[in-house]
């Protein structure tokens, strides 16, 4: 008999293989496409699978967070989600997106293994960043302008 672990990473694997044949808008719809392929979800097993999986709901539906790199130039596509980079205090940095997106932004971030990136906080729009010092800020900020640049 299967155990807990192996059933969920069976569904976490239809996740991967649903949005890679279609578009997903909402979490209603994996719950369904699961549930037609013999599985098991609810919409907060589906909501703990898609955090795990780093699969966030973006404009046009759920999509997968490529791997970040700790280069500065970086393969991050920020489509135009993030609209401002402002420092708060001398280690705070917010980063304002497009509505829904901060999460998107925030897990690259939390991946991209920068040493300035104490830690992110974000919510719907916007993401706080935590450095250790006034001098980690300006790199981070610098970092992310020539990111931003190159997307």
């Amino acid at each position: 008999m299967p155990q807990p672990a192996d059933i969920r990473d069976q569904r976490q694997q239809a996740i991967l293989d649903i949005l890679a044949s279609q578009s997903i808008a909402r979490q209603a719809e994996f719950v369904a496409l699961l549930q037609s392929k013999g599985f098991e979800a609810t919409q907060s097993s589906i909501s703990r699978d898609l955090r795990e999986l780093g699969i966030s709901k973006l404009a046009n539906g759920y999509g997968r967070i490529a791997a970040a790199t700790t280069s500065t130039n970086s393969n991050f596509d920020t489509a135009g989600f993030v609209r401002s980079v402002q420092p708060a205090g001398s280690h705070l940095t917010v980063i304002l997106t497009a509505t829904g997106a901060a999460q998107r932004v925030a897990v690259f971030l939390d991946r991209s293994q920068w040493p300035e990136i104490v830690g992110t906080v974000s919510g719907d729009d916007t993401i706080f960043v935590a450095t250790r010092s006034k001098q980690d800020q300006l790199k981070l900020i610098s970092r992310l302008q020539i990111t931003l640049q190159d997307s």
